[in-house]
């Protein structure tokens, strides 16, 4: 009778989330506090966020998409409007665009996977309301030069009647989605202050997760009040609802107001309570396990003609090693996901990141046509993302390894070399 490899206890996970005492303890404190909702550890995990990404003000919510949507939402993007975006991402980074009623417009990738800034230019219109450039795997897209160009949309660009975000800021927002890169560096500075707003994801399987949950962080032109800016998102976050619990809770503060038909999407004091402790032991624990881990994987990959090996990291750029995102040179997109099998009956768990978005029934279904971005096809096809974590040993890496390279021979036949 065959193994069932998916319960199999010898087989190597994918990418379990980091749970241990520590974790418990300070999610039993919350539990014990009887703040479950938005609370003090809410606020605090934002200012420590904040801290961390060197700006004024951070807001947590409840997951990458809700928080990104509320962006659009906020700078009045809507039908008639276009949002640019790679072809290479999750879908979500496309279905807020979709939520709003708006356009997105499809660009290309480059070698290093994140999005082509030419393509961008061109692609750049009247209508582009928002450019959403995205770091994968944990590596920063091109951010100097996506800031540039929406800098020289001024002359072009056509504020909506009656948006005041759209008429401060003159040109189309920069909305960074670094759902995969907490912690990695551009020029050496935390991702978070380099894009008008950024939009972090603390899902079960990021670097730092608070089980579910996400982020974003505001480096607004002047022109933007933080504390104006914040307190928008926060109300609503909470269905328009002029105060949070937090604020309620104080004696004679019951009495509230809504100011709008909002949202739903705040962070809970349990999931903040994981995000502080992860937060606490990131740049100390976390960054230097997974850098470790893909240096591993990158000594035993960039020396092998069979595999084109990610970008860790260059002069202006340093991934948070989030993906370890192999490419087998030659391979086709079905001996890829031979290999893929291959590996598995190694006891293995890899994965793929990801289909682009013309390969996905809905945006097939809505004209999106996958030879419009060759560069994204020939990447997917060819892309298999091997296990990191911070429990993952060295001896285990090393098994990931042999079962990768005893695959490829496996399916491609032996190296030439």
């Amino acid at each position: 009778m065959a193994t069932d490899l998916r319960t199999s206890p010898h087989m190597i996970p994918f990418s379990p989330p980091r749970i241990d005492d520590r974790t418990i303890r300070a999610v039993e404190e919350a539990l014990r506090s009887g703040w479950i909702t938005t609370g003090p550890r809410t606020k605090e995990f934002e200012r420590r966020l904040a801290a961390y990404c060197g700006v004024d003000r951070a807001i947590a919510l409840n997951s990458w998409t809700n928080a990104c949507e509320l962006v659009l939402r906020w700078f009045g993007i809507g039908p008639g409007d276009e949002v640019v975006l790679p072809a290479y991402t999750y879908c979500a980074t496309a279905n807020i665009v979709e939520h709003v009623g708006a356009t997105a417009v499809l660009v290309d990738v480059l070698e290093d996977l994140t999005l082509d800034p030419e393509d961008v230019q061109r692609k750049l219109s009247t209508a582009t309301k928002c450019i959403i450039p995205v770091d994968i795997g944990g590596l920063p897209a091109i951010m100097r030069r996506i800031m540039s160009m929406a800098e020289g949309q001024r002359t072009t660009f056509k504020p909506a009647q009656g948006n005041m975000p759209q008429q401060l800021l003159g040109r189309p927002l920069v909305l960074s989605d670094a759902a995969h890169s907490f912690g990695a560096r551009i020029q050496g500075r935390p991702v978070g202050a380099q894009a008008d707003i950024t939009g972090f994801s603390f899902h079960a399987v990021k670097n730092l997760t608070t089980a579910e949950g996400g982020a974003l962080t505001f480096h607004l032109p002047e022109a933007f009040d933080p504390e104006e800016v914040y307190g928008w998102f926060n109300v609503m976050s909470l269905h328009g609802q002029s105060k949070d619990a937090l604020a309620k809770s104080r004696p004679g503060a019951w009495r509230y107001d809504v100011t709008a038909p909002g949202y739903k999407c705040n962070m809970t004091d349990l999931q903040a309570a994981i995000g502080l402790v992860e937060l606490e032991r990131y740049d100390r624990e976390t960054l230097p396990r997974r850098r470790a881990i893909c240096e591993r994987y990158q000594d035993a990959f960039a020396t092998d003609q069979r595999f084109v090996p990610p970008v860790l990291e260059d002069s202006e750029r340093t991934s948070s090693f989030h993906l370890y995102m192999l490419r087998v040179r030659d391979a086709s997109e079905g001996q890829r996901d031979a290999i893929i099998e291959a590996i598995s009956r190694h006891e293995v768990s890899v994965n793929v990141h990801f289909r682009p978005l013309p390969l996905l029934t809905y945006y097939s279904g809505r004209g999106y046509a996958m030879s419009d971005q060759p560069n994204a096809y020939r990447h997917y096809a060819r892309e298999i993302s091997l296990p990191v974590f911070y429990d993952l040993s060295d001896a285990q890496v090393d098994i990931v390894i042999a079962a990768v390279k005893a695959a490829v021979e496996e399916v491609l036949g032996p190296s030439a070399d």
